[in-house]
């Protein structure tokens, strides 16, 4: 069996719908189809397709199996196209993934823009806060925000976020501004549970100096703009990335405090797996992500 015209055979009955289009599309016969197709189901053993006389529909082994054999058809149109020296439009699908807040605010726009532009491109957008494992989940591309530590992954930094520290008018009439950071010790704070290690410290620099400040409060929540929204309301002091709160701050709902000991801005970083071909449409994302996320405003700082 050749398994590159298999795949190209069950991604074209899923594309078109039954047996006999799919045949009709490959200029084969019916009965070739249905060999295929279950020639390629007893290769893996497993079903792809739930078939009966009146509808067709993939199980989720097949689900799983369709992304996949997309990605490699078009990986190998893209390695013919470049043997080739051809200049074909990019074509074939996109996994990315990115942090919640962010992929709402700025991914959503700049890949739904990227889509107006290439038509024949697809784009599957997995947002988490947290960071997945690029091969095994079998992603294209990720945004990171903050340090890079898995050397085996090529890094382009598009931009850099700052670590700000903010509060209500409300709450700064109560407490007064705070001088220092150690103050924030003797303070209400917001308690963000979906950060590791940051529900309970805080980081800020003082000069050349890194600072930890334990921090505390009756509120603790684990969504980030649950976490602001509590800060609007005047019930803690928040800590956060400058775009989770730039319109805040912006508004006058929310006001910068202790600038001057911010820690350092985190990078922001598009990643992908090194070691292997990077396809036309990959390419093009990341071009078009390093012009557009910058002119969206997505690294603006807030005030």
């Amino acid at each position: 069996m050749n398994r590159l015209a298999a795949m190209r055979t069950f991604v074209e009955i899923v594309d078109r719908g039954s047996l006999t289009a799919a045949a009709e599309a490959l200029n084969r016969s019916q009965p070739s189809i249905v060999r295929t197709l279950a020639a390629l189901e007893k290769y893996l053993g497993t079903l792809l397709l739930r078939r009966t006389t009146r509808r067709m529909s993939l199980t989720p082994e097949g689900r799983d199996y369709l992304e996949r054999c997309r990605r490699i058809l078009a990986d190998v149109e893209d390695a013919e196209r470049l043997v080739g020296q051809e200049t074909a439009e990019p074509r074939g699908e996109i996994r990315m993934t990115g942090p919640v807040e962010f992929g709402q605010r700025h991914l959503t726009p700049a890949l739904t823009a990227f889509l107006g532009r290439y038509d024949h491109v697809r784009v599957n957008l997995l947002l988490l806060d947290r960071n997945v494992d690029l091969v095994d989940e079998g992603i294209d591309l990720a945004l990171r925000i903050g340090p890079l530590a898995d050397s085996s992954m090529v890094a382009i930094r598009v931009g850099e976020v700052r670590r700000v520290t903010v509060a209500s008018t409300a709450l700064l009439q109560r407490t007064g501004s705070p001088k220092h950071p150690e103050a924030l010790s003797r303070l209400p704070c917001i308690r963000q549970q979906n950060i590791p290690r940051t529900e309970t410290t805080w980081s800020f620099a003082e000069g050349t100096k890194d600072i930890s400040v334990a921090v505390d409060g009756r509120f603790g929540v684990n969504q980030i703009a649950a976490a602001a929204s509590a800060c609007v309301s005047g019930t803690g002091f928040g800590q956060f990335l400058s775009y989770q709160v730039q319109d805040l701050v912006r508004q006058e709902k929310l006001q910068l405090v202790l600038e001057e000991f911010e820690p350092e801005p985190w990078p922001v970083s598009l990643v992908y797996p090194g070691g292997r071909l990077v396809s036309s449409r990959l390419r093009a994302l990341i071009e078009w992500m390093k012009d557009s996320l910058p002119k969206r405003g997505a690294f603006a700082s807030p005030g």
